[in-house]
């Protein structure tokens, strides 16, 4: 049977965008993958990977090189601010009995990995151009390019991020990204070897953690309460995250603190959330990952829901008899997947702002593990 989809375009080349490249090269798609930046940067510090999105990796055929670059470990540890131990949570081991049930890499490393493996596939990757237009018409997709060239398609994937272009054109009705009063600061530093996995310290309004990225290093986040979404001077960071490390009087924490410097790759990073009705497709061009429905990091979910979206795109457009069937089978598949790391996340947050119910918190966690563990 032949495909319904035999050329497609990604705008946008980040980890779901580079994902579905992959996948839809490994059914025999031609693809072009466009990116606005012409140094296909990835900017930031660590990112928190769970047992789902180890299961996505091993799909892609990233597995490895991940287990290679980055850490994967069994467990997150929780802790007063005083460093005293409330209990190692579960990460089930969804990739498979020898893959840990978690880890952390380098936002750039990771970045580096799909890169590699998207060029390795066949994509055509294009850097410093986007799209200036998409006329469509019931055969396919004609899209004008920034750098004057056109384009052919008979699939559009959006997949340009949080204030995605794609979706303000094609969608321009959909929701604006929301300030949750929560941002999230994060550093780079030396790790000891006494830091073999996440280690969380919950305090009153403030949490604080360390995951390990790579054998030498770890990345810090932390989660802080913000009323207004107003912007932090770049010269304020070092001052502003020692202060917030202060209260913890955990011995570790101290110790970073100590570590911290100038150099420590200090980023902050107010938290928005996304969720956009259904459908999230209009004719040819259907929106993934961040375009359609970012998650703060509560759930450390927000690329694997994403790049899980890139793998059950490929998987029904390639099976389909008409490419709305295609879009429609992929929409069920993931509408309530993403609800629910979007609301949960989003809940979780307010639970934190208000200091409310632990319980309930600690429910949701749960819950929500248990959900990303099911398969896809």
């Amino acid at each position: 049977m032949t495909s319904v989809v035999q050329k497609a375009l990604v705008i946008g080349g980040g980890f779901s965008g580079m994902a579905a490249a992959i996948e839809l090269r490994k059914r025999g798609v031609a693809v072009d993958l466009v990116e606005i930046d012409a140094g296909w940067r990835s900017y930031g510090a660590g990112i928190s990977i769970g047992g789902a999105t180890l299961r996505a990796f091993r799909q892609l055929g990233v597995l490895d090189r991940f287990l290679e670059e980055g850490a994967a470990s069994d467990g997150v540890d929780a802790c007063t601010p005083d460093g005293t131990h409330l209990a190692t949570l579960p990460t089930p081991r969804v990739a498979g009995p020898e893959v840990p049930g978690g880890g952390g890499i380098m936002r750039p490393a990771l970045a580096r990995i799909l890169a590699d493996a998207t060029r390795a596939s066949g994509t055509s990757v294009r850097l410093g151009c986007s799209f200036a237009a998409i006329d469509q018409d019931a055969d396919g997709v004609t899209v004008a390019f920034t750098d004057g060239t056109t384009g052919r398609y008979d699939l559009v994937i959006g997949a340009d991020g949080l204030y995605s272009k794609v979706r303000t054109t094609v969608f321009p009705d959909a929701p604006a990204p929301a300030y949750s009063g929560q941002g999230v600061w994060r550093a780079v530093l030396p790790r000891p070897a006494e830091v073999e996995r996440c280690i969380m310290w919950i305090g009153p309004q403030i949490k604080v953690g360390v995951n390990p990225v790579s054998r030498e290093e770890m990345y810090l986040f932390i989660t802080e309460n913000r009323a207004e979404n107003s912007f932090i001077e770049p010269n304020r960071f070092l001052t502003l995250l020692d202060g917030l490390l202060a209260p913890f009087p955990a011995p570790l924490v101290q110790w970073m603190r100590g570590q911290l410097t100038a150099d420590s790759h200090i980023v902050y990073r107010p938290l928005e959330g996304l969720l956009v009705p259904q459908p999230w497709h209009k004719g040819r061009v259907v929106l993934i990952g961040d375009a359609v429905h970012a998650t703060t990091p509560h759930l450390a979910s927000g690329a694997c829901i994403g790049i899980e979206d890139a793998l059950v795109l490929a998987e029904e457009v390639a099976r389909a008899d008409a490419l709305a069937a295609g879009l429609e089978a992929f929409q069920a598949r993931r509408w309530e997947r993403c609800r629910m790391v979007v609301e949960n996340s989003r809940r979780l947050g307010e639970i934190e702002i208000a200091g409310g119910d632990k319980a309930e918190h600690a429910a949701i966690m749960r819950a929500s593990m248990m959900a990303l563990a099911q398969p896809i």
